[in-house]
């Protein structure tokens, strides 16, 4: 049994946060991926003074096959549609298909940001440093398409930053952004929460408190 590297994901953040302090002058826009990236992304966002927004991906299902992804769509101030072209290819599930389901995962994604962030719209991330946060990476897929996604909103800078992940993921992303800010590297890497003290499960109601606590940063710094 190895010791844990991160106490928790408040300690994961603070860590992060000062590992990120060379963006602060740079005018940040924080984006976190829901749920267990808001408590990291928080930190950050309160340490650099910067506006915290979520972003959220949702898979496109193959027809009658849910859980076999043929893309992802990806919310912000304009929705981006990813999709795996070698399997779009492979199965051709036509483009009104294409269509229904991705307006079905839109709507989605927007009920879902509706009950996190209120009537409140998406910060946009054109001609921003955006810095794209979760609590770990195993495999990621999820983080790939959010990356794509927001590359072609044109941000000036596009960072992930995450506490962990496993060597070969973190090499597979580095074409995906700009940079990539990985406190640790772990072998064997296991699962994410294997390597903090307490991961417990973040509650729709945490992230709900902690967004309303960093949206002051668009007049001043956060009330911690």
């Amino acid at each position: 049994m190895h010791d844990p590297i991160f106490q928790d994901r408040q300690d994961a953040g603070l860590q992060l946060a000062a590992a990120l302090e060379r963006f602060r002058s740079s005018n940040p826009l924080i984006l976190a991926l829901p749920r267990g990236g808001v408590p990291v992304a928080f930190e950050i966002a309160c340490a650099l003074e910067a506006e915290l927004d979520l972003v959220f991906v949702r898979k496109l299902g193959a027809p009658g096959y849910p859980e076999f992804g043929i893309g992802a769509v990806v919310d912000g101030a304009d929705p981006q549609l990813v999709l795996n072209g070698a399997i779009v290819r492979q199965i051709a599930p036509g483009r009104a298909y294409i269509e229904s389901e991705y307006r079905r995962q839109l709507a989605e994604i927007e009920r879902r940001r509706s009950a996190y962030a209120g009537s409140r719209a998406p910060i946009p991330a054109a001609g921003r440093t955006v810095i794209v946060v979760d609590d770990g990476i195993a495999t990621g897929g999820t983080v790939r398409a959010a990356l794509q996604a927001l590359r072609k909103t044109g941000p000036t800078r596009l960072v992930l930053a995450v506490p962990l992940a496993p060597a070969d993921v973190v090499q597979a992303l580095g074409a995906e952004c700009d940079e990539i800010v990985c406190l640790a590297m772990p072998e064997p890497f296991e699962a994410v929460g294997a390597h903090y003290g307490d991961f417990t499960q973040t509650s729709d109601e945490e992230v709900v408190a902690l967004l309303r606590r960093a949206a002051v940063f668009a007049d001043g710094p956060a009330l911690r």
